[in-house]
């Protein structure tokens, strides 16, 4: 990927010397783009409606299909860069191993400009590949390197497990880790494999990750409020362009100025003052007057010695009102017989959660997912659902 299209005119957004860069699918061809995962604001579509100070624009379907665009300004770039940089205690090279379009990707562009080091790119042509990232990993030259993974990219290289892939790795001072739920066991591995991971939480609302390990970062604030989590300080995004309403709801500013991202997120804060994801807001499911959580139901089925991966969603059920339904991906040496080794699965889910327990279950080689490595939530949903009425 050529990089130097992209950086020039972020760099001239950042400088307020050029118009506002914007990622994402478009949502039409567009013959101006100089790649495929970004293109610049014409200014007589767009300019008008983006808050004053924007230099950035993450645009994303989302993971329920919700369309949005989120305004990110210079201050908040310029903070989101800061604290991170504390927090990692130092600048240095960053690997572009996420696609541009999603705010991770984007971050490591807007580091390594106010850092003024030059971002490497690994080949993402038909997807992330273990050989393609040691490839691009070895080419950094400078002494302090940096980059972004989404947890199934960890496990994919983790798995492959080649001393090249492994030496790649642990060239890193640090691999930020975060846009989806980590499996069990993956930070363990990890870090016995002597890679150097800082696991991080937050969003395109937030400039990317703003909690690291557990703990917010410089001039970031959080707090729960009814369970849910919200995201204060500087790195705080404009909103969202065009979209007034959702604006609204989600972003909040309080009597002493600061500006909350309130998350669909639902977390609770450990005994250490460190946050915990517990899941979204949505992912709640009342099955015969019983609230689950989704999230932490996969998380049971994840720990279960015979699961790779799990999700789990809520179907539409005319007894229970709703019923709990999971895919999984059952680990290697499972699959010769997937129907007992389901079954198996099936009774050890029941002895762990009793009546949470699945009623409808599918099993899948691999679990759908979006470009940026988080679930493809609406097209697993409709395979549980469809599954559920078979």
């Amino acid at each position: 990927m050529n990089l130097d299209p992209v950086l020039k005119a972020l760099a001239a957004a950042l400088a307020g010397e050029g118009p506002a860069v914007e990622f994402g699918p478009s949502g039409r061809h567009d013959p101006a783009a100089h790649d495929a995962a970004w293109r610049l604001w014409r200014p007589t579509e767009a300019a008008a409606d983006l808050p004053e100070g924007t230099a950035v624009v993450v645009r994303t379907s989302g993971s329920t299909g919700a369309p949005k665009a989120t305004a990110l300004t210079v201050d908040a770039l310029a903070a989101s860069s800061m604290a991170t940089a504390i927090r990692l205690r130092g600048e240095g090279q960053w690997l572009v191993a996420l696609p541009l379009e999603y705010v991770a990707g984007v971050q490591v562009l807007v580091r390594s400009l106010f850092a003024g080091t030059r971002p490497w790119a690994m080949d993402l042509t038909g997807g992330f590949r273990p050989e393609a990232f040691a490839e691009a990993a070895e080419g950094l030259t400078d002494p302090i390197r940096y980059t972004s993974l989404v947890p199934t990219q960890l496990r994919r290289l983790l798995e492959d497990g080649t001393p090249r892939i492994l030496a790649a790795l642990r060239r890193f001072n640090a691999v930020l880790l975060g846009g989806a739920a980590i499996p069990p066991g993956l930070l363990d591995t990890a870090r016995e494999a002597g890679v150097r991971v800082v696991t991080t939480y937050g969003s395109a609302e937030t400039c990317g990750g703003c909690v690291y390990d557990g703990e917010p970062l410089e001039g970031v604030e959080v707090q729960l409020v009814d369970g849910r989590v919200w995201l204060g300080g500087a790195v705080v995004a404009a909103g969202y362009v065009g979209d007034p309403e959702r604006t609204a709801e989600h972003f909040r500013t309080d009597d002493d100025g600061t500006r909350w991202y309130v998350s669909s997120d639902l977390g609770e804060v450990d005994g250490q003052g460190r946050l915990h994801i517990l899941g979204r807001a949505d992912d709640v499911v009342i099955t015969g007057g019983v609230k689950a959580s989704a999230a932490r139901v996969a998380a049971e089925l994840e720990a279960l010695d015979a699961v790779r991966e799990a999700f789990v969603a809520g179907v539409d059920d005319a007894e229970w009102g709703q019923a709990l339904a999971a895919a999984v991906v059952l680990q290697p040496g499972e699959e010769g017989a997937p129907e007992a080794a389901l079954e198996a699965v099936r009774g050890a889910a029941v002895v762990r959660l009793g009546r949470l327990a699945p009623k409808t279950w599918l099993v899948l080689a691999e679990i759908p997912l979006l470009p940026n490595g988080k679930p493809d939530r609406q097209a697993i949903a409709e395979l549980l659902r469809a599954e559920h009425r078979a």
